[in-house]
């Protein structure tokens, strides 16, 4: 077991902060890719206070200092710092993700955790952050050596910086987690690091709304359990979840509902985070496309601006403003629902996952879509 020095951090006075309810609710945003929204437009219209930015990696050709997606050294950025001076001037705060799916992480390349903590500090630092989260999964968490350093160096940041938020995000899976997600409990139960909480992500994995997700947190709960030696109300207070908003990259779709049912089993179990990805996602692509593709814009299915963050809002105990437009409709669906064997001609409407769509010309076998061979007109939302 490596030993952690611990040296006090005081975080800068003008930092703002909001309560931790906030930050268990934060979710992602991409300050500087994917079209990032207006944060100050988002806070006016859904009520949050926090987001979580994202994502810190290691430098694209090597090295242990941090940048932002692998191209914007933290050191030299101003771009997110005026993001985050936006934010906080509305009464808002932010926290940083480090890690995520792609590009190099600083686990990867710092040596050590005490490597790795000295660059994840200059976050803290240029920033004044009162909340970081380790997001920790493929291509990283399979490297043990990596993991043992990210879990390191937030076990140290934890001891220099008191009161620090943190949180711990992975993959899920049906079971809660695979098993390098397993193995990196391990490694923090090892190192004897305890983090607000352990949030899992149920979606790119063959999940079905909300009933899969459900699923799998309650079976996460018990790996917590197992793992930690915690009772079920311990667990669920140090247990988070991170959804996909929409159209998943795996083709999943995950709706409003879907939100409202996941967020009830937060609260009723008393779960520790509530969050999604991401914000940059959450507003109806233009034109709509809720069948073929998965965008970092847009969130593929029918909704009105921000539907998806107002469920953050109301995890963190806040209600949402009402005077925000409902998405439009066009009334009652009343054409037949699709059907893969069916013979359709040009003039031909079907109804498709909440939308009208009329056949162009003779089909069979291709679903309503924007894409393949062009044969579907999308007639909007019924």
């Amino acid at each position: 077991m490596t030993t952690l020095a611990a040296t006090s951090h005081a975080a800068p006075a003008d930092t703002g902060g909001v309560g931790a309810n906030w930050y268990a609710a934060a979710p992602y945003l991409m300050p500087l890719d994917n079209n990032p929204p207006d944060p100050g437009a988002v806070m006016d219209a859904t009520g949050l206070k926090a987001f979580q930015l994202a994502f810190v990696l290691a430098p694209n050709g090597g090295g242990c200092s941090a940048t932002w997606g692998g191209t914007t050294a933290v050191s030299s950025d101003t771009a997110v710092a005026n993001v985050i001076s936006q934010i906080r001037g509305k009464g808002g705060d932010v926290s940083v993700s480090v890690g995520g799916y792609g590009g190099t992480k600083l686990g990867q390349t710092c040596g050590t955790p005490q490597a790795t903590a000295a660059a994840y500090q200059q976050v803290i630092d240029k920033y004044g952050l009162k909340a970081i989260d380790f997001d920790l999964e493929e291509p990283e968490y399979e490297n043990s050596a990596a993991i043992h350093n990210e879990i390191g160096a937030a076990k140290i940041l934890q001891q220099q910086n008191p009161g620090i938020y943190i949180s711990v995000t992975t993959a899920g899976t049906a079971d809660g987690t695979g098993w390098f997600g397993k193995q990196m409990l391990n490694e923090a139960k090892s190192q004897g690091f305890t983090p607000n909480n352990f949030s899992i992500m149920p979606f790119d994995g063959g999940f079905n709304g909300a009933a899969a997700q459900t699923s799998a947190l309650t079976n996460f709960n018990s790996v917590l359990q197992s793992t930690f030696g915690w009772d079920a109300a311990t667990a669920y207070a140090h247990e988070g979840v991170s959804q996909m908003n929409g159209r998943s990259d795996s083709g999943e779709f995950f709706s409003q509902s879907d939100f409202q049912t996941v967020l009830d089993y937060a609260t009723s179990h008393h779960m520790a985070r509530y969050t999604f990805w991401s914000v940059n996602r959450d507003r109806q692509c233009s034109p709509p496309d809720n069948n073929g593709t998965t965008s970092g814009t847009c969130s593929s299915v029918p909704q009105g601006a921000y539907d998806f963050t107002k469920y953050s809002v109301r995890f963190a105990g806040s209600t949402p403003p009402t005077s925000t437009p409902t998405p439009p409709t066009t009334g009652p669906c009343s054409a037949p629902a699709y059907s893969g064997s069916a013979v359709y001609v040009g003039g031909d409407e079907v109804t498709y996952n909440g939308h009208t769509w009329k056949a162009k010309w003779w089909t069979q076998g291709e679903a309503p879509s924007t894409g393949g061979s062009g044969v579907w007109q999308d007639e909007g939302p019924c």
